[in-house]
């Protein structure tokens, strides 16, 4: 333990007791589901909200909005601070600034308060996050203890989502929409109080702080999110309403390019840089992002219009939603916890490959599905398979991100990992969106022409208003199956990815890690530890 906990970076692990470290592990997945949860979970309660405080309907996407664009906008610099201050330190400090944000915005009386606290729970958020999972490469030994910790984070990270929409629809139905920021507080405070008696401390690091780095790699990412989310198409009145030529969304997304350009020369020159050039430039770990990109851009879309699927063209209650995705997230955790299990055996690359396989083979099943589909029939073959690969992706790539990667930027590391999924969500949404609802309006309007040149029917309204529906229906399924499509073909660039830039080896993810900087002799000045390049 003492050799490897010297030659990775493991100081932590050292210093946390093994009674501890399934405690440890609870409190850090339960930190990271309460983080991933939030977005969804907050979906459900949207009309709710909507009603209660006035919002209107554009407005209320800034519910939503507020949140993704602090946490998206703020990762890299939530990961470096705790590289910098302490991981352990960060990690309570976004803890309980989210669950003073959740307490306060369950007693929002305004939309401006609500916004606010929306806002708080986002930055909370960003510091939280990364640290979560560069707290568990610094506070489990490589091998098989990190490996299992690895598959219960990923488990959490990618089932939030479902486990918010089973939540959201329990809080709503039974108590008030307001609980669904309050259930927070009480996980957050007992998060909070845990961790500093079974974490560990990682010491503070003296040095300059990368203020143009921080400045111009979080407005840029901002600017990317929230321009990326404004253009996603909107439906109105059987109409696709493309927004990818609005100003805001076209200022935003040049800003965005302009911004992260000057983040990326900033970075290359700066001597304390906010993300080092060596975390980036190994293929492996370079991979390992894109394909959390892929994942985001893929999961986030799918799960965005398979809800609105089962809601609008099934009629399932949003309780229902939830429970309907019940063998996913069984499905999910199986898979992250066959991943943790294998990938010490036959390394990461067989295993992301074998996962994306399935992830785009699985969404590419679920385009055939059809509004006269069944939920065992039509779904949740599809969904499982889906699911099963998205449990055997997350485990290797989370380890292959923090491969050969010293412990002074673990959390760096761990922060891209994340970015990648933001952006990949907000970009799901447009791009899926975009296809999803043209291909409704097209196949509306066609049902429209074809209408038009049939004799007349003498129908009853009640007849009349089940062919209508029926037609709605039809462009519903139509229009989400090339949705799904687009997913499918995401995760196919998933695959290609792995396939040509993950070359990481198995001896790589175990046991002692030569090319990491042992704790006690990393250099100060950053630019003094020698780059890697897998």
């Amino acid at each position: 333990m003492s050799a490897t906990s010297r030659q990775t970076g493991g100081a932590l692990a050292e210093a946390t007791p093994p009674r501890r470290l399934g405690l440890a592990l609870a409190v850090i997945a339960t930190a990271q589901l309460m983080v991933v949860l939030d977005a969804t979970i907050v979906n459900v309660a949207l009309p709710h909200i909507q009603h209660a405080l006035g919002f209107s309907g554009t407005n209320l996407e800034w519910v939503v909005n507020a949140y993704a664009l602090a946490f998206g906008g703020l990762l890299l610099l939530g990961g470096r601070s705790g590289d910098l201050l302490g991981r352990r330190r960060i990690f309570i400090f976004g803890i309980l600034l989210f669950t003073g944000a959740s307490l306060v915005g369950g007693f929002a009386t305004t939309q401006a308060w609500l916004l606010t606290a929306r806002v708080f729970q986002g930055v909370g958020g960003a510091f939280a996050a990364p640290t979560s999972l560069s707290l568990i490469a610094v506070t489990f030994p490589e091998g098989r203890p990190r490996n299992r910790a690895m598959g219960v984070y990923a488990a959490m990270s990618i089932a939030g989502g479902a486990v918010g929409l089973i939540a959201g629809g329990l809080l709503v139905d039974y108590l008030d929409w307001r609980w669904v920021l309050w259930v927070n507080v009480p996980i957050g405070l007992v998060v909070a109080l845990l961790a500093p008696m079974v974490l560990g401390e990682s010491e503070r690091r003296r040095g300059a702080f990368d203020l143009p780095g921080a400045i111009t790699g979080s407005l840029g990412l901002g600017a990317l999110v929230y321009g990326l989310s404004s253009a996603a198409t909107t439906f109105s009145n059987g109409q696709a309403v493309s927004h990818w030529g609005d100003t805001k969304v076209i200022v935003s997304l040049v800003a965005a390019v302009v911004l992260l350009v000057a983040f990326v020369i900033i970075e290359a020159r700066s001597r304390s840089a906010l993300v080092p050039p060596r975390v980036v430039r190994s293929r492996n770990r370079s991979g390992a992002y894109l394909i959390s990109l892929c994942i985001g851009t893929a999961l986030f879309g799918m799960f965005f219009f398979l809800t609105l699927f089962v809601q609008n063209v099934w009629g399932y209650s949003p309780l229902k939603s939830g429970i309907a995705y019940l063998p996913m997230v069984a499905t999910i955790m199986l898979g992250s916890a066959l991943a943790s299990q294998l990938v010490g055996r036959i390394g990461a690359r067989p295993l992301i490959i074998t996962g994306s396989a399935l992830a785009s083979g699985g969404m590419f099943w679920l385009s055939r599905l059809t509004e006269t589909s069944s939920y065992g029939g039509g779904l949740l073959g599809p969904m499982m398979v889906t699911a099963l690969g998205m449990g055997l992706i997350f485990v290797p790539i989370s380890l292959v991100s923090l491969s050969k990667v010293s412990n002074n930027d673990a959390g760096v590391a761990s922060s891209l990992l994340n970015t990648g999924q933001q952006v990949g969500g907000a970009l799901g949404l447009a791009v899926l969106g975009t296809v999803a609802w043209s291909a409704v309006a097209s196949s509306l309007r066609s049902s429209a022409a074809t209408a038009a040149h049939l004799p007349a029917a003498h129908l009853s309204k009640a007849q009349e208003a089940a062919a209508q529906l029926a037609t709605t229906n039809h462009a519903l399924a139509y229009g989400f199956s090339k949705g799904f499509l687009v997913s499918a073909g995401i995760m196919l660039l998933g695959l290609i990815i792995g396939l040509v830039l993950v070359r990481v080896k198995r001896e790589d993810l175990e046991g002692i890690n030569p090319m990491a900087a042992p704790v006690d002799t990393v250099p100060e000045s950053a630019d003094a530890i020698p780059a890697t390049a897998d």
